[in-house]
């Protein structure tokens, strides 16, 4: 018959919480670096988009960098210039739902590009402590099994095996600390990412709601502001 033993059980259970560590640190590194860049990039591309004469030099301004800014105003600027070509299905409806429409869209996806990995950190957090206490679980479960056996109660036969087991669960709450930092953490930067597309996306739903001899002074006005 074949006999898991407590050490195995442990030891299992401590290779499964050491992956979750190491995945949650490259998680954490990996998310860091994308967020710096991207405040980096919408930084310089609202600075370059703002300082523009109107929507035309802005669009110029959009054709280099990168950036979730960037992307919105390429989609807006895209759905504004197929505005006058032939409509379809995709541009049905009149000028300002369309571009409510394909700013709203584009929003959208940068969020779900925002929050990947998010779901990841959230399980492992939730996760760990219970991977931690199954070991924890099963290792004094067959401490108990063997002093049962042996007949010895003495402390040196209790306490190896419980505090080998004890281990389990102490791993596994220092695996769900940095992953639940983490999580909240990424958590508050995409809805401040968010709210700041969102912001642009009503700014530019105004600005190409406007006459194209209006462009300019609204542009001055908010580059002067």
């Amino acid at each position: 018959m074949f006999h898991f033993s407590a050490s195995s059980a442990v030891n299992l259970a401590l290779a499964v919480l050491i992956l979750f560590s190491l995945i949650t640190w490259a998680m954490i590194f990996a998310k860091g670096w994308s967020q710096w860049q991207q405040r980096q990039a919408n930084a310089a591309f609202a600075q370059r988009f703002w300082q523009a004469a109107d929507l035309p030099a802005a669009e110029i301004a959009a054709k280099s960098g990168d950036g979730p800014l960037l992307r919105l105003a390429v989609a807006g600027f895209d759905t504004w210039r197929s505005l006058g070509e032939r409509q379809t299905l995709a541009h049905a409806g009149d000028r300002q739902t369309v571009m409510e429409r394909a700013l709203s869209q584009q929003v959208k996806k940068e969020q779900h590009r925002l929050e990947s990995g998010l779901m990841l950190l959230a399980s492992i957090g939730s996760t760990a402590p219970f991977v931690g206490l199954f070991g924890t679980v099963w290792g004094i479960m067959n401490a108990m099994q063997n002093i049962a056996a042996s007949g010895s109660s003495g402390l040196e036969a209790v306490a190896g095996p419980v505090g080998e087991a004890l281990l389990s669960t102490a791993m596994g709450i220092a695996a769900a600390i940095p992953a639940v930092l983490a999580y909240n953490y990424g958590v508050r930067v995409t809805r401040l990412s968010v709210s700041e597309m969102e912001g642009f996306a009503n700014d530019f739903l105004r600005l190409s709601s406007q006459p194209p001899a209006v462009h300019s002074p609204q542009s001055k006005a908010k580059t002067e502001s």
